[in-house]
């Protein structure tokens, strides 16, 4: 398995001079809860630097929090739940599940979870979509879209592949590393998988590389729900692989700029505000 090669950043879309408002990317992203509040909010700061629209759905409380952040988060609409499926047929990608309730017991909701990630993937089956999170621990392998990004740590990983129905795929997953398994998973289900890591191995059904990188620093709880952001945004112009593979880079790379000036004392909200200069460089 190769390493990422930075070359493959000239393909990346950049906005034209004569663009317009909502030319350059509409993203929805659905998340967070009355406990996770912080998870979608700090996808949403990372994303609305990028697009041109983000539509925020989340619960009452969470909703309010951006309506009274207006001030920074200009191009963006809130939406409620009820609402989504109107900005949903707009939007070119879905991120869904950064902040939504978890099936560990820490708070009650997990079923809505599952009940909402169900229900829009049967409704937008041909949407573009990032899965994180939440959603992304509540449904087994075989719902996900095809036309998808997951983006699990290892041990949302060998989750989703214990709760495949696929009896071979299971058993053959056990005999292979880690690299050889998410390689595996991504063509056996079509989609593109981001696994999070000291080391972040992205593939789809046809290639997959390895991105080194990052610190200690990006253990804080808050970076993966950034990374999903991230990718999410590159995802409403780009190719699913291509933003997997240089929003992992970014991200990483936004981790080594913050560590040169205060070493391993960042959280996710300076990592989602790194981000922009970084990739400014490229």
């Amino acid at each position: 398995m190769e390493e990422f090669n930075v070359k493959l950043l000239k393909q990346l879309y950049v906005p034209s001079v004569d663009s317009h408002k909502g030319q350059n990317g509409k993203l929805l992203l659905v998340g967070g809860s009355q406990l996770f509040h912080a998870a979608s909010l700090w996808a949403l700061t990372v994303a609305s630097r990028i697009v041109d629209m983000v539509y925020y759905s989340s619960v009452a409380e969470n909703n309010e929090i951006v309506r009274q952040a207006k001030e920074e988060f200009r191009n963006g609409i809130v939406v409620p739940r009820s609402k989504i499926d109107s900005y949903a047929d707009e939007a070119d990608v879905i991120l869904i599940g950064p902040g939504m309730p978890r099936p560990d017991g820490q708070e009650i909701g997990d079923d809505d979870t599952r009940r909402l990630t169900k229900g829009l993937f049967k409704k937008f089956p041909d949407k573009q979509w990032v899965v994180d999170g939440g959603s992304l621990q509540v449904i087994a392998p075989e719902e996900l879209p095809k036309n998808c990004i997951i983006t699990p740590h290892q041990g949302e990983f060998g989750t989703l592949i214990k709760k495949s129905k696929k009896q071979k795929a299971r058993r053959e997953f056990e005999n292979l590393e880690l690299g050889e398994q998410v390689q595996m998973f991504a063509k056996e289900y079509g989609v593109v998988v981001l696994l999070k890591g000291e080391e972040d191995i992205v593939c789809s059904s046809d290639k997959c590389v390895r991105i080194s990188g990052g610190n200690a620093g990006m253990t804080k709880g808050g970076t993966g729900d950034v990374l999903a952001g991230l990718v999410a945004a590159l995802a409403c112009k780009n190719d699913l692989f291509l933003s997997a593979t240089a929003g992992s880079y970014f991200n990483k790379k936004a981790g080594e700029s913050l560590y040169k000036r205060v070493g391993l004392n960042f959280n996710a909200s300076d990592l989602a505000s790194e981000i922009p200069g970084v990739m400014k460089t490229f």
